[in-house]
């Protein structure tokens, strides 16, 4: 902080990373407790030698600013008051020949930070110091220990606690969307190994999570779920149900990731326009990028252990995506730098092997591509240190209401009708074209094996590609053979 930015915030409100405070001789009393705030929230500044009288600031100076200074450093440098080292600095200004200290208190990487017991560790609440709950300090200690819980050991698990049909599914995602990834070769007990799936036979936390099945998930977590609600309003008090579609409980994180990103895709302008060489689709759609960013980034980043649970609502303004687990850093600094701080590091990796997620970062920056395309704003929003909030701002949608329609409509079209709008293709289209250029003769229970999707389903994907061009068939069921048509 410079001389003129001290005098420029001293002609303001008292901000959220700023607290003055008179202590002439002495420190003040409070000062720990400002200490222990800006450690546990987003950091800040501690002005000592200015009075605040009637909502406006006071340069009084400080009387003694040696030994002020020497008290701070030997309290936060002791072992007997503080139970985290504290790094803090202080500037030193002469404003009209009264000392001031400028003291910067940086945000802790070891949270909970508290003084002389656990009960007294703050957190800054607007301008203020609040004593933190014990919910709030549960979260941060949450918080210390994730980045090891997702590769830590389950107890008495095995390779036979996923759900088979999940791990498949992902293993066949990785094959058609990163051909190149150098662990598809691997058998799957060498796999999971590699990706921290399993360690030494035993699942991890994280592999549990993305891929366990029903029983076992449930065993370690009692109340597993990721809500997803479409309401039919901006509220839940204006709608007129309380929701008009909700996702069914899915056993594990890959389960409702590929339910979730089927449902976000109708609120986006995803347009396919074609295979590529590899036999991947391709898709055109900032939006869609946009929501499966905050999608998987609400996945791995989520708070597994804490009572509340990560949460998409759709409202008709707006789409929330709501998590257990507060950003690691504030949100200015995630927005300026590639800061990579998963809160479940072997989830994270799984998702960036399959290629649905940033290698650096937290993919604030791919979010707000939403914000170029419809010129509304993509907010992020920590103001609680348990719980994230993305929020994207959705275009109105307008209705034209007819009074008298006419008994008859026009028979003739106009004269210039509107082109076809480009057909889109799912991941299931996709996955399925990209199979039967692989292997055009392949058979419907083979396709339903390598998809693990039901026979009628792949027979219901196939009519629809036909009826759309994309595949045609020649020659009978047996003997014939697919060819694709992009």
């Amino acid at each position: 902080m410079t001389r003129q930015e001290l005098l420029d915030r001293l002609t303001t409100i008292e901000w959220d990373d700023f607290e003055v405070k008179e202590s002439r001789s002495e420190l003040p009393k409070n000062i720990w407790e400002t200490v222990s705030a800006f450690s546990n929230t987003a950091g800040g500044w501690i002005v000592l030698g200015v009075a605040q009288k009637g909502g406006q600031y006071k340069i009084v100076g400080l009387d003694n600013p040696e030994k002020i200074e020497q008290d701070f450093y030997s309290t936060l440098r002791g072992s007997q008051k503080f139970n985290a080292p504290i790094d803090a600095t202080i500037t030193r200004f002469d404003i009209d020949g009264k000392i001031v200290f400028a003291i910067y208190i940086p945000l802790s990487s070891q949270k909970p930070v508290y003084f002389n017991s656990l009960q007294n560790t703050f957190i800054r609440n607007g301008s203020g110091d609040q004593r933190a709950t014990e919910y709030e300090r549960n979260a941060m200690f949450r918080n210390q220990s994730f980045g090891m819980m997702s590769g830590k050991v389950v107890p008495e698990t095995s390779f036979s606690d996923l759900n088979k049909s999940s791990f498949e599914s992902y293993r066949r995602y990785l094959k058609v969307f990163n051909e190149n990834l150098k662990y598809n070769n691997l058998d799957d007990t060498e796999f999971c190994e590699k990706l921290q799936i399993t360690k030494n036979g035993s699942l991890t936390y994280g592999g549990l999570l993305m891929f366990g099945n029903e029983l076992s998930i449930g065993h370690h977590f009692a109340d597993f779920r990721i809500d997803y609600f479409e309401i039919p309003g901006t509220s839940y008090a204006n709608a007129t149900n309380r929701y008009t579609f909700r996702i069914s409980e899915m056993e594990n994180i890959w389960e409702y990731y590929l339910a979730i990103i089927q449902r976000l895709r109708l609120y986006a302008d995803n347009v396919f326009v074609g295979i590529n060489q590899m036999g991947v689709g391709i898709e055109e759609s900032p939006k869609l990028d946009a929501l499966r960013e905050a999608l998987v980034n609400m996945l791995m980043h989520a708070d597994y252990f804490s009572p509340m649970k990560s949460r998409i609502r759709v409202f008709t303004d707006r789409i929330e995506f709501e998590n257990p687990g507060g950003f690691p850093r504030p949100i200015d600094e995630l927005l300026r730098t590639d800061v990579s701080i998963p809160r479940n590091p072997v989830i994270a990796k799984l998702f960036r092997c399959a290629k649905l997620c940033e290698n650096a970062g937290f993919g604030l920056d791919k979010m707000q591509q939403w914000n170029e395309e419809d010129s509304k704003l993509v907010s992020f929003r920590d103001e609680k240190m348990d719980c994230a909030l993305v929020v994207f701002r959705r275009m109105e949608v307008k209705r034209t209401i007819i009074e008298n329609p006419p008994e008859n409509p026009p028979e003739n079209p106009p004269e210039n009708p509107p082109e076809n709008p480009p057909e889109k293709l799912d991941d299931l289209d996709v996955l399925i074209v990209s199979l039967l250029k692989d292997n055009p003769k392949i058979t419907y229970d083979k396709l339903s094996d390598m998809t693990g999707k039901h026979r009628d389903t792949i027979r219901v994907h196939l009519n629809t590609l036909r009826e759309k061009g994309f595949i045609v068939r020649v020659g009978p069921d047996r003997g014939g053979h697919w060819e694709v048509k992009i």
